[in-house]
């Protein structure tokens, strides 16, 4: 079985660990651990009856929830079947540019659907260590930027760097296209996120993607949706497969979105929890954690991660995920999410004894 590029490969964790997929603790995957919400189980069930109907290919109740939501026309929202889906249009209008600047380390989900298309990428890595967005890391390379398209989440996976709005909206002005995934914002209070939709109908040039099945932990359901300009969502709706959001993921999204009570919930978790898990493996000789705005955490380890996983799995069934797939980060860093307490407390004790047994055995952790 081949190593997973995601994380949430259970199938391969149990293998690896010898145990069933059910007793892996999977820190992989950075989903919601208190959802998915009431709110969602209960719509699913309410609507398992319209099963023998086709969905509205329009999806007009949840544009009108969601442009309720965000405060926008629902001509400017577009559901789909999870924010890759979306991601792959996005990246077919990028790939008409002259090249496309993708800042690095990148969810290698870019990479694939950059690539179907035969987008000239150019890679501009971040600022080690602090993860800064700096105009620099493409000015000296970028030629005519009327020509250029930029792709960046924000937060920032896998550094769990958040980007300030302001640092964003220049570059709306210095490239013909710039897709913003914020699949990750929702984990931010609204006081504290830094997303442009506020600004999206000023700038036909901008593309944000969004994401409901990591904040209300529905990865199942595959959903997500698109905000940009009219003509551009008309055209990638004439162009792609017709139902591609069934009907129970449409009906639990127009649930969860008017959840507040799940929201505050999680806000309230996630604060408390990320601190925790943070001065926790602070703590522990060996590991350095980066700060992180969304629900996981980075962190360079000065043994090989690959390593760290395989003993977390054999001896404590606990799957992290490894950055291999991030060629700037590699072997010295993993990520993990952030879960409940006691489980972050399990993953906490867990690398503590392995770097205890390490030490025992005169290997530096």
């Amino acid at each position: 079985m081949h190593r997973p590029l995601h994380g949430g490969n259970l199938a391969w964790a149990a293998a690896l660990a010898g145990c069933s997929p059910g007793a892996i603790v999977d820190f992989s995957a950075s989903i919601n651990p208190l959802g998915p919400p009431k709110s969602a189980l209960a719509a699913i069930q309410a609507h398992l009856s319209d099963l023998v109907a086709y969905p509205d290919p329009d999806y007009q109740q949840l544009r009108s929830s969601l442009s309720e939501l965000h405060n926008l026309p629902s001509d400017w929202i577009l559901p789909g079947n999870g924010s890759a889906e979306l991601l792959t249009w996005a990246c077919w209008d990028l790939s008409k540019l002259q090249r496309t600047y993708l800042v690095t380390p990148a969810f290698g989900d870019y990479f694939r659907a950059l690539k179907a298309f035969g987008t000239n990428v150019v890679k501009c890595p971040l600022g080690t260590g602090d993860w800064g967005l700096e105009s620099g890391i493409w000015d000296k390379q970028m030629g005519s930027g009327h020509m250029s398209g930029l792709l960046l989440n924000n937060p920032h996976n896998p550094t769990g760097q958040l980007f300030f709005r302001e640092t964003i909206l220049p570059l709306l002005e210095q490239f013909a296209l710039v897709v913003v995934d914020e699949a990750f914002m929702d984990f931010l209070r609204p006081s504290s996120q830094q997303s442009l939709i506020s600004v999206v109908q000023e700038y036909p040039n901008l593309v944000i993607l969004r994401s409901l099945t990591k904040f209300y932990s529905l990865p199942g359901l595959r959903l997500g949706y698109a905000l940009a300009h009219p003509d551009r969502l008309r055209r990638w709706q004439q162009l792609r497969d017709p139902w591609p959001v069934n009907i129970l993921a449409a009906a639990a999204a127009q649930a969860v979105i008017k959840d507040t009570v799940f929201g505050q919930q999680t806000w309230d978790w996630l604060e408390e929890a990320r601190a925790l898990l943070f001065e926790g493996l602070a703590q522990i000789p060996g590991l350095h954690p980066y700060p992180s705005a969304a629900n996981f955490l980075l962190v360079q380890s000065e043994q090989s991660s690959t390593q760290v996983q395989e003993s977390l799995l054999k001896k404590e069934q606990i799957l992290i995920r490894d950055c291999l797939s991030f060629p700037e980060l590699g072997s010295s860093y993993f990520r993990v999410a952030v879960r409940s307490v006691a489980d972050n407390q399990r993953l906490i004790d867990g690398l503590a004894e392995i770097r205890s047994r390490e030490e025992g055995e005169n290997f530096r952790f």
